[in-house]
Order: structure tokens, then C-alpha cells, then sequence
């Protein structure tokens, strides 16, 4: 066990031989923190939290009480082999999330980048990699092996099916159901989810400029109305725009090898 001078620890937490505390972390009353646990500096474990498993955290994550982190994958192929989850610098999990290690069979590792804020009740499976500043609202559940891209926000009550993929900046509407994937910028909304236009309100906060968004609104259509499939539609297009970098995002994005269909506008996939 490696607990830093620096870090203080409630008499009541239970911290494993084992485990490896960092520089300025607090630790609070009935929490427990298992033997091949990482918790970087400036971390603070409210109360009642529970961090198990090869689990670790980076520095400045806040965690509330009655979240488990660091769980065994809740599948049916888990037999018990050692997996990991990596969690990021500046995260905030509040009560009762839960975010599960990885499986043998999906590649073994749980990831989760930085600044992101999970809320209560929100749910990562194994397998999940999770990129930067995501806010997960109350009770969204990720299944396994769902990639999530920079600045996606997903509203509360909202279901992502396993393997299923959202891209950048995208924006998930509360009480979804993500069956399919969701292209950057893309927002979707309903039970089964369908595409709803773009997310052009986030585009804004982000810093795009209106000619900008326009281009993007342009290549948005001609996917989805034009004459073809949207595939090839995309396809078709790309060489016009070279020159808009979110719109070739969106491009590549449908372009790439994925395990799952594309939501579409007015139905649930294409």
C-alpha cells in the first residue's frame, strides 16, 4: 500500500494493501478502495463510495456517495479475468453511478477521458471508451462497448445499445432510445431515436461561426435527402468539402467501419 503523507483519510474508510493514494486525496467515512486501486492527487471520495478492481483514476475526480466504480463487467462471457478501467483527470461521478471494467473479449480495458460529469444514477458498461468533457445526465445507461466522442451531451433516461457509436458533439434528447449511430454534431430524440437535425446550439457554444454551420446544415441535407443511400451519398460529396473540417468529420464518420447502423432523419436507420 502506498498512501501519500499528504492525503487524509476518514478512520472509518477501508483502504486495501494494495492500493495507491496520491497526493491531496480525500477519503470519507465507510468507503472502501480495493488493493489494485490508483486514485491520483486531489481526488475526493465523498462518503460511502466504493472503487474496486484494477482500477485508475487521474487526478481531481470528485466522487459521491453510493457509487461503484470499478465493478466486475456485467456480462455473461466474464469469467473472472482481470480487466482494467481507466478513468481521467477532473471527472465528476455523482450518486449511484456505476462504471464497470473491461471483458477479455472486448479488448479488456474500460476507458473514460477528462472532465467529464456523470449524473446520478448513470450507468458505463464494460468495454466503453468515453472521450473528453461528455456530461451524462440522471439514470443514462451505456451498454457494452459503446464509443463516445468529445462534448456529447446525453439527456437523462436515455438507452445506448452495445457497440453503438456518437460522434462528436452530438446531443442525445432525454428518455432516447440509441439503437443506431449518431453522426458528429447530430441530435437525436425519440424511442427509437431518430435524427432531429444538428446540434447547432452546441456548434455555437463551441465557437462556430454561422457560414460555418450553414456549410455543415448543407452536407447534412445532401446525405439524408439526396437521391442515393446515405453512404454513398456521403461518398458522393466529400470533394466539396474539403474545406469545411466539421462537415468532413460528420464524412468520415459514416465512412468508417462500424458494427452498427446510422440513424437517420424520419427513421430509425439507414
Amino acid at each position: 500500500m502506498a498512501i501519500s503523507k499528504t492525503a487524509r483519510i476518514h478512520p472509518l474508510a477501508l483502504i486495501e494493501d494494495g492500493a495507491v493514494i496520491g497526493d491531496n486525496v480525500t477519503i470519507g467515512p465507510f468507503c472502501h478502495i480495493g488493493p489494485k486501486v490508483t486514485l491520483g492527487a486531489g481526488c475526493e471520495l465523498i462518503s460511502h463510495v466504493v472503487v474496486i478492481g484494477r482500477t485508475t483514476i487521474g487526478s481531481g475526480c470528485k466522487i459521491h456517495p453510493t457509487a461503484v466504480i470499478g465493478g466486475d463487467p456485467q456480462s455473461v462471457h466474464h469469467a473472472g479475468e482481470e480487466t482494467t478501467l481507466d478513468i481521467g483527470d477532473n471527472c465528476t461521478m455523482r450518486e449511484g453511478v456505476t462504471i464497470n471494467t473491461g471483458t477479455a473479449g472486448g479488448g479488456g480495458r474500460t476507458v473514460v477521458g477528462n472532465n467529464n460529469l456523470f449524473l446520478a444514477c448513470s450507468h458505463v458498461a464494460h468495454d466503453c471508451h468515453l472521450g473528453n468533457d461528455i456530461i451524462m445526465s440522471n439514470a443514462v445507461l451505456l451498454a457494452g462497448h459503446v464509443t463516445i466522442e468529445d462534448r456529447v451531451i446525453l439527456g437523462g433516461g436515455s438507452a445506448v445499445h452495445q457497440f453503438t457509436r456518437i460522434g462528436r458533439q452530438a446531443f442525445v434528447g432525454g428518455l432516447s432510445g440509441v439503437a443506431y449511430d449518431v453522426i458528429p454534431y447530430g441530435m437525436l430524440n425519440g424511442n427509437p431515436g431518430a435524427l432531429a437535425g444538428l446540434n447547432v446550439v452546441g456548434m455555437t457554444r463551441a465557437g462556430m461561426d454561422r457560414p460555418t454551420i450553414h456549410r455543415v446544415r448543407k452536407a447534412y441535407k445532401e446525405i439524408f435527402d439526396g437521391g442515393g443511400s446515405v453512404r454513398s451519398n456521403a461518398a458522393r460529396i466529400r470533394d466539396d468539402f474539403l474545406d469545411c473540417p466539421p462537415a468532413l468529420e460528420i464524412l468520415d464518420f459514416i465512412a468508417a467501419d462500424a458494427d452498427r447502423a446510422l440513424s437517420s432523419p424520419n427513421r430509425t436507420k439507414s
